[in-house]
């Protein structure tokens, strides 16, 4: 019953939560949105005063058909990039966004055959990375996370509830600084419409898995060494996300470790079962006794029976 409150309680958080932060989005974003639409409006009506052979309709057909190849990566722009987005680069950044989940949504497919493909090779690209980074990340907490505490605890003697803080926080200004202040200031270097909070912004938001796709690189128009940068964001996104699982995992620890899971999970089915009362039959006496016998035949004794 327990458990149920608690899981009851979070939900509610969650949802004060996110009504909080819907409140907080629209009010900030609200007043930047209708200031842009009153500048558009008036940019429209000055076009068509200043040229009166334009009518509206068909200004608004070929704005809607701008904007529709805009949504795909296609820009009329004399200053917009030359290169196409469905180079091998480009397609290789394309297809691990879209395994890895990020997804930013500027460069999508424009036929159904490339959208069918795209269902078929997620179906088994997202799962496959994910069986990858998991085994990778498995690897790292060995390196990063079991051996730094047991050396602390069992050579230096600290206290391991200590130790496991301390240690998470310390891995966490690690990946704070090595996986996202100093790529972003590369991409703040790299991209020169960006500023450093821009890539900030970008680095996280895609280590998330959020992807917005407002901010994309590569999309400068005739950048350098455009094909190498792309496949090299493609390798930095599928490395941060391993870190960024690994402080997960090493968070998950610490929690198991001050007894913060044993909140909000529930107990294992083996702990419920060895707490349920053994009832006998009304007519277990008049039967000749059987041995027992175990469930299965491979069962074997749990830790916690021997130790009764």
């Amino acid at each position: 019953m327990k458990s149920w409150v608690l899981l009851t309680l979070l939900l509610v958080g969650y949802l004060i939560y996110l009504f909080l932060g819907a409140l907080v989005v629209s009010t900030i974003e609200s007043p930047y949105e209708g200031t842009l639409r009153d500048e558009l409006r008036q940019l429209k009506q000055h076009f068509l005063q200043d040229s009166p052979c334009v009518n509206e309709s068909g200004l608004e057909a070929f704005l809607e058909k701008v904007l529709n190849a805009n949504k795909f990566g296609v820009s009329v722009l004399s200053n917009s990039s030359n290169d196409s987005n469905w180079d091998l680069a480009s397609s290789f950044f394309f297809s691990s966004t879209l395994v890895t989940t990020v997804g930013y949504g500027y460069t999508t497919p424009l036929s159904d055959s490339g959208k069918a493909f795209c269902i078929f090779y997620a179906l088994i690209g997202v799962p496959f990375t994910m069986l990858i980074l998991t085994a990778a990340v498995q690897r790292l907490m060995a390196i990063f996370t079991h051996k730094p505490i047991r050396y602390l605890q069992v050579h230096r003697g600290f206290d391991r509830k200590m130790v496991t803080k301390v240690h998470f926080l310390v891995l966490m200004v690690l990946v704070l600084v090595l996986i996202l202040m100093v790529p972003s200031a590369i991409f703040s270097a790299i991209e020169s419409t960006w500023t450093f909070l821009d890539a900030f912004y970008f680095c996280f938001i895609s280590l998330c898995t959020i992807g917005l796709g407002d901010y994309v690189p590569g999309e400068q128009n005739n950048q350098w060494l455009r094909p190498l940068y792309k496949v090299s964001v493609a390798f930095y996104l599928f490395l941060g996300l391993m870190f960024m699982l690994l402080v997960l995992q090493t968070f998950h620890k610490v929690a198991d470790v001050h007894g913060l899971t044993d909140l909000f999970y529930l107990p294992r089915l083996r702990d419920q079962e060895d707490q349920e009362p053994i009832l006998e039959t009304p007519d277990s006496s008049a039967r000749p006794e059987e041995p027992k016998r175990p469930l299965n035949a491979g069962a074997q004794a749990s830790y916690s029976s021997i130790n009764r």
